[in-house]
Formats: structure tokens, C-alpha cells, sequence
């Protein structure tokens, strides 16, 4: 009888997970939740472009908890990071998912080693693996945007010769496009039918996105609309330099694959043997731990080996 009880049990409590799941990602993903999450986003990132009054009403819709973490100074900057990084949830739950992962490793390393100090670290080293993944998000939206922008500035230019206006094709872009290209447009254009300016709304995609060739267009663009000029041809000349640089950076990674490669099995060597020793002889390997000399050693190896790392990394990481 205990099985099927155990078993109920575990089904009920999965189904529970996944209904509180669905529920919250529908919430996430609801237009009226995205509607308030476009204009608190323009009301950070418009400067004086926003009436007062206006802003303030914005600021007074946002949650009660989203509103501490933006004041709280380690999550001050936390909202940005998830925009970048181009997850679509709120501060306080990306903080709620943390805190219950970091608290979840720390018991868990609690209960199999009973030390105070491997449970602490398990939890700080949750909560740096979690900004570590907002950067990797972060990193692959901008590397996907990259490959995808020179085609929007074709895409401009081409609207643009074809007697098109700008915000046309801007409108164009967003719709076209795939994300994150056009869902930076289509928030741009999206921002101009309330009453920003297009230029405003160009240059506020650098706050949710930091990529060097989006600045040189929002700067190309605030140009021209002061002192006018061939805008298509001077986009074309940027989509071409982009493709350009593009491709040196793939034969830069074709030249240093093996530098990487020796990264690679460098870094996941030691790891692999660790767990090998440990899963035959599991008294052997810990003796590190019981001994504090053991511990010691542990630490030295583990920054010996991150230092080589970020030497190789160093070594095989040029910049384009």
C-alpha cells in the first residue's frame, strides 16, 4: 500500500507543479501583462521623452515587489539583465526561482557533506550561476541579433528606395523580420504610435541590447534626421561592413577551434576524473574533505585550474 500512496502522492504534487507553471507562464505571456512590461520598459528607457505624470502612473501599476528589488541595490539593474538576456518574466519571480534553487542546492549539499561551509558555498555559487546564465542568454541574443541585423538594414534600405518612408519601414522590419531583430523594431515602432519619436525609440533599443553595430545605426539615423542625406546608401555601406566583419569572425573561430578545444578537454578533464575516482573508490576521494589540508588543496586546485582557463580564453579570444 505505501507504493501507490507514494506514487499518488508524487503525481499530485507534479500536477500541482505543472498547473502552477502553466498558470504563471500564461500570466507571463498575457498581452495585458506584456502591454505593462512595454510601457514600464519605455518609461526607464525614454529619458524626459515621457511626461512626468505619466511616468509616475506607469511606476504607480508596477508590482509592490518589483518595486523594492528596483530599489534594492544588488537587484537595482535586474530588470535590464532579463531584458537583455530576452526572458519575458518579472524581476520578483526570476528572484523567487533563484532564492528556491540556492536554498534547494544548499540543503541538499547539507544533507551529504553536514558541513556549514560547503552549504553556504552551494548557495552563493547558485545564485553566481544564475547571473551567469542571464550573461549567456545575453551573449546569444546579441550574437543572434548580430547575424540578423545586416538583413534588416538591407531590408530598410531596400524600403527606402522603393519611396517607403523610414517609419514604414521600420514597421516592415518588425514584421519581417525574426526576433530579437524584430521585436526591438516592432517595440520601436510600437513606441512611436504613442507619441515618441522615432529616433527616441531607435536609440532606446540600446538599453535592452548591447551591440556596437545597433549603436552605429541609431547614431547613423539621429545624423540624417538633422541634416538630411542619402540614408539608403549610407545603411547599405553599414550592412555591408557588419557582413564583412561577420565573416572575418568566423575564420578567426575556424583558426582557433584547437586552442579552444584544448580548453574544452583542459577544463573538463579534471572533472570527469574526479567523478570516475569517485564512483569507484568514494573513501578515497574523500579524504580531501575530511582532512583540512584536503580542503585546502581542493581550493588551490579548483583556482589553478579557473586561471588556466581564462589564460586560454585570454589567449584565443580577439576581438573584431
Amino acid at each position: 500500500m505505501l507504493i501507490p500512496v507514494a506514487a499518488l502522492t508524487f503525481l499530485a504534487v507534479f500536477c500541482v507543479c505543472v498547473a502552477v507553471s502553466v498558470a504563471v507562464a500564461e500570466r507571463q505571456n498575457s498581452p495585458k501583462t506584456e502591454l505593462k512590461r512595454r510601457l514600464q520598459r519605455m518609461a526607464r528607457s525614454s529619458g524626459s521623452a515621457i511626461p512626468e505624470d505619466l511616468r509616475a502612473e506607469i511606476t504607480r501599476e508596477t508590482r509592490p515587489a518589483d518595486q523594492f528589488f528596483a530599489g534594492f541595490a544588488p537587484t537595482k539593474n535586474l530588470d535590464r539583465k532579463l531584458d537583455q538576456a530576452g526572458l519575458a518574466v518579472s524581476v520578483s519571480l526570476f528572484v523567487s526561482v533563484v532564492v528556491a534553487a540556492a536554498i534547494l542546492c544548499s540543503a541538499l549539499v547539507m544533507l551529504i557533506t553536514k558541513s556549514l561551509a560547503f552549504c553556504s558555498a552551494s548557495a552563493v555559487l547558485s545564485l553566481l550561476l544564475a547571473d551567469f546564465f542571464l550573461k549567456i542568454k545575453a551573449q546569444l541574443r546579441r550574437e543572434k541579433f548580430t547575424e540578423l541585423f545586416p538583413d534588416a538594414l538591407s531590408m530598410i534600405a531596400r524600403s527606402l528606395r522603393a519611396g517607403h518612408s523610414f517609419t514604414s519601414a521600420i514597421q516592415l522590419v518588425g514584421q519581417e523580420v525574426p526576433a530579437p531583430v524584430g521585436e526591438l523594431f516592432k517595440t520601436a515602432y510600437d513606441q512611436q504610435l504613442l507619441g515618441l519619436r522615432m529616433t527616441d525609440g531607435l536609440s532606446s533599443m540600446n538599453d535592452r541590447i548591447d551591440s556596437l553595430d545597433l549603436r552605429f545605426f541609431t547614431t547613423v539615423v539621429s545624423i540624417n534626421s538633422e541634416i538630411g542625406g542619402n540614408l539608403s546608401e549610407v545603411l547599405d555601406k553599414l550592412s555591408l561592413t557588419i557582413r564583412e566583419r561577420l565573416r572575418i569572425r568566423r575564420q578567426v573561430q575556424v583558426y582557433t577551434a584547437q586552442g579552444r578545444m584544448s580548453g574544452y578537454v583542459l577544463g573538463v578533464l579534471p572533472l570527469v576524473t574526479f567523478a570516475f575516482f569517485f564512483f569507484l573508490h568514494p573513501d578515497y576521494e574523500m579524504e580531501l574533505f575530511r582532512d583540512p589540508k584536503g580542503i585546502y588543496i581542493v581550493v588551490l586546485a579548483v583556482s589553478l585550474q579557473l586561471f588556466g582557463l581564462m589564460v586560454i580564453r585570454k589567449i584565443i579570444r580577439i576581438q573584431i
